[in-house]
């Protein structure tokens, strides 16, 4: 039976969980808002990469009114990403120092900026050598005529994917503060970090051809060297290894 004692704990973590819940509702809210005020513009850049004869079909009376209000909530989402990931961190990762805490702030605008450029260099580099490929192939046989909803949920995919992958070097950062790989393991193993990034940039990019695969790989490798580096300055080891009795006890 739970005494009043252990239900409080309890009780003040879903009151935290509420509220960081709320904070992340609302930041979807004003994102959303912004994301209303230049969906147009969004639809814009994401149409843009198309060229020649091909055009987008509305097949619904509704589609054009539901596009819209698609394209609202990707933008709102994206900018209210660094305020969600920031109320997510801080609730899974409790009872932080405040160098941690430190660190935590600083590496969301960090997250927010390699996202961003993730989908600025996919939507105007990446994406337009893809559909140019895409729409010269068999063109004596087809004319590319694309459904709006379909192009749109291919292109928002894409295109976030390409951004998260931008994340790598946050992510490799994360590890090494956690002590589960090191600046040192990392630099060994260049090799296999070579194949794992041609399989997650063929897995990404929705054609075979390896040009496309190519174009991604080459920042995805720099970003795994800015990686590289970050976990040199984060990079804390679990346990101390010249006292093997002490592998119990974590580092400060």
């Amino acid at each position: 039976m739970a005494t009043p004692e252990n239900s409080a704990p309890v009780i003040e973590h879903l009151r935290e969980l509420r509220d960081r819940l709320l904070k992340s509702v609302a930041a979807l809210g004003v994102g959303l808002i912004l994301g209303f005020i230049g969906a147009k513009r969004f639809l814009e850049i994401l149409i843009a990469p198309l060229q020649g004869e091909s055009q987008l079909q509305l097949l619904r009376p509704t589609e054009n009114i539901i596009i819209y209000f698609k394209a609202a909530l990707i933008l709102g989402a994206i900018l209210a990403a660094p305020v969600i990931i920031y109320q997510i961190m801080a609730f899974i990762v409790p009872g932080l120092t405040p160098s941690e805490k430190r660190m935590l702030y600083l590496s969301m605008p960090l997250a927010f900026a390699l996202f961003a450029t993730g989908v600025a260099f996919c939507a105007f580099i990446v994406l337009p050598f893809t559909l140019n490929y895409l729409q010269q192939f068999l063109t004596d046989l087809f004319k590319a005529e694309y459904s709006v909803e379909y192009y749109l949920s291919f292109v928002s995919n894409f295109i976030l994917w390409v951004g998260i992958a931008f994340e790598t070097p946050l992510v490799i950062a994360l590890l090494a503060r956690l002590g589960v790989v090191s600046p040192q393991m990392l630099a060994r193993t260049w090799r296999y970090a070579i194949v794992i990034i041609a399989v997650l940039a063929a897995v990404i990019t929705p054609t075979p051809d390896p040009f496309t695969m190519g174009i991604v790989m080459v920042p995805l490798l720099f970003l795994y060297g800015f990686g590289l580096l970050l976990a040199r300055f984060t990079y804390r080891q679990r346990f101390l290894p010249e006292d093997p009795s002490a592998s119990d006890k974590p580092v400060d």
